[in-house]
């Protein structure tokens, strides 16, 4: 499982912090969400979607988690709602019920974003 000790902190006091995540060290901040876009793995997103209370991520998971890495990668900021919708297809409703935290706390993290608060 995890390792959610503080280990390797930066010095900057930033609030990121590592932890071993699908066997991979991966950079995250005081909040929980990716420090690094490229740190991101289907496996790290596996175990992180167990940890939410989320213990198996279907094709629909998958869909919208792949709409926002894409989307991400491609803008380099997060896709707003209505770009959501209109990417996967499924309602606001739909999509907030789809993951445990909603779309921020919970598809987001998964799709390995960073923290909104970081993002411009």
């Amino acid at each position: 499982m995890s390792d959610a000790s503080g280990a390797g902190g930066d010095a900057a006091g930033s609030g990121r912090h590592l932890r071993t995540i699908a066997g991979q060290e991966i950079a995250f901040d005081g909040e929980g969400f990716f420090w690094d876009f490229d740190q991101w793995s289907e496996e790290a997103a596996r175990e992180l979607a167990v940890e939410s209370g989320l213990e198996q991520l279907g094709e629909d998971h998958w869909k919208v988690i792949r709409f926002y890495r894409e989307y991400f990668a491609y803008h380099r900021r997060a896709p707003l709602n209505r770009d959501i919708k209109k990417g996967t297809g499924f309602t606001l409703l739909e999509l907030q019920g789809m993951f445990p935290g909603g779309l921020k706390e919970g598809a987001r993290r998964l799709a390995g974003l960073p923290n909104p608060k970081s993002c411009n």
